[in-house]
């Protein structure tokens, strides 16, 4: 026997083991554990009863890292990370290996049963050369698909900053009007006792008395409304970071708030919010995306050319020749290119284009779209800036007087030279102008921070 010869049935061999073991090697195979998918689960807090003090940097990295919606994203980001390798594995070879085992049983004509096998074993691949740019269209396509999953994250981030920022300065808010309410109750309950010790002497009249503690009162309901308020805003914080139910949470407080400086002109603003910001870079992707899909419809009209090679060899046991003498016999080898040139396609390839085309325009009319909403976020908040710092000078020119008038009223009480009417006329409309104060001061410091985040500028306190 000739070397070829030896080959070809060293070859008929392997096929022959192949058929032997396939079936019990496929089975293996999907028992092995190493084809099980583990899920990885999300990692979050460990649930303690450890108090967390964070700041609002903290909050954001959690958000960051364990945010739900977030990790979804990531996930969707994942799977096209696996749709751009399978775009670019499309533009490789394939092998395909085939073992077909049959058996045969009937009567011949001596009525006798006879049982025959056969077996046909190949392994073909074939490789696309040229279809119009198709494959390299695709891989450029997934690019940038990945690159708009990666955008959704970052458009996502953003929106959650923006809520844990609003909730976080709430808490602030609320923690300091309890500090201011504090007060005002510690200078109700001195009135008091010193309005009951004049009534035991009977230098008040009772009137006074009971009015000095029914506004003892109010002022105490306005406490417990304002913790109340600052246990809801931490409650809220703590379900946007999604913390768990028992985890005792709290805040740090900054130093300062308001910021000083120039404020940035709108129209400067509304550029680098364009040039920053994630939707916008994904409408301009969108746009080039919708124009691939295009190209890739057009090459629907060119032809496409593939190579492609088989190795086969069959057998039968009805035929009076040897099992490897059949393989030797029928094996053979094939190797040859295939055109396919489109001619009628029942306006299949028409339509695509056509459908492509409408693409394009949706995608540019939603690029247009989302700056035009982008510039109007911004000029708004541009416009909510200057009515907060508005709000907030006359705030502070009202609290100011209006403080000064209640320390007077609260010394001429003391020396039983005020009327009771009149001062707690005073006082109310100090907590008035105190609450307005305190609305106004983190109403101007939220308005910048996210007129600022709109610019690009990360938020801080």
């Amino acid at each position: 026997m000739d070397y070829n010869t030896d080959r070809i049935m060293s070859l008929s061999y392997r096929f022959k083991q192949l058929l032997l073991f396939a079936p019990l090697l496929c089975l293996l195979l999907f028992l092995h554990p190493a084809n099980v998918k583990a899920q990885t689960p999300v990692p979050s807090m460990e649930d303690s009863t450890s108090s967390v003090v964070w700041s609002l940097q903290d909050c954001l990295n959690y958000a960051a890292r364990y945010n739900i919606n977030l990790n979804t994203l990531r996930l969707t980001k994942k799977t096209s990370e696996q749709d751009l390798i399978l775009s670019k594995a499309a533009k490789l070879p394939n092998l395909n290996a085939t073992v077909g085992q049959n058996f045969t049983g009937g009567k011949n004509v001596n009525e006798s049963y006879v049982l025959s096998a056969s077996g046909n074993y190949s392994i073909n691949s074939n490789v696309t050369l040229y279809n119009g740019g198709f494959l390299n269209k695709d891989i450029q396509q997934k690019n940038l698909l990945l690159q708009i999953a990666d955008l959704n994250v970052d458009a996502q981030m953003n929106d959650i900053t923006l809520l844990i920022t609003q909730a976080y300065l709430n808490i602030l808010l609320a923690k300091e009007n309890i500090v201011y309410v504090k007060d005002v109750v510690t200078t109700s309950q001195a009135q008091v006792a010193q309005a009951q010790q004049q009534y035991d002497v009977g230098s008040l009249a009772l009137v006074g008395l009971v009015q000095l503690q029914a506004q003892l009162a109010n002022d105490k309901f306005l406490l417990v409304t304002a913790e109340n308020t600052r246990r809801q805003n931490l409650l809220t914080l703590k379900q946007i970071l999604q913390l768990p139910t028992s985890k005792p949470f709290d805040i740090i407080s900054p130093d300062t708030l308001i910021e000083t400086g120039m404020l940035t002109p709108v129209q400067e603003a509304q550029q680098q919010a364009f040039d920053t910001r994630p939707e916008i870079k994904t409408g301009n992707i969108g746009v080039d995306v919708a124009k691939l899909d295009l190209e890739k419809a057009k090459t629907g009209y060119l032809p496409v050319l593939t190579a492609g090679g088989a190795l086969a060899s069959n057998y039968a046991t009805n035929i009076s020749n040897a099992y490897l003498k059949q393989l030797d016999n029928n094996f053979y080898q094939q190797i040859g290119l295939t055109l396919s040139v489109p001619i009628f396609t029942r306006k299949v390839n028409k339509t695509n284009v056509e459908k492509a085309k409408i693409e394009v325009d949706q995608s540019n009319l939603n690029l247009q779209n989302t700056k035009v909403n982008l510039s109007q976020t911004v000029e708004q908040a541009y416009i909510n800036v200057l009515n907060a710092q508005s709000q907030y000078d006359a705030a502070v020119e009202q609290y100011k007087y209006n403080q000064e008038s209640y320390r007077i009223a609260n010394e001429t009480l003391k020396i039983g030279a005020a009327n009771i009417v009149q001062y707690l006329q005073q006082k109310n409309l100090y907590i008035q102008a105190l609450q307005s104060y305190i609305q106004a001061k983190y109403n101007a410091a939220l308005t910048i921070r996210i007129y600022d985040f709109y610019r690009g500028i990360p938020v801080k306190l």
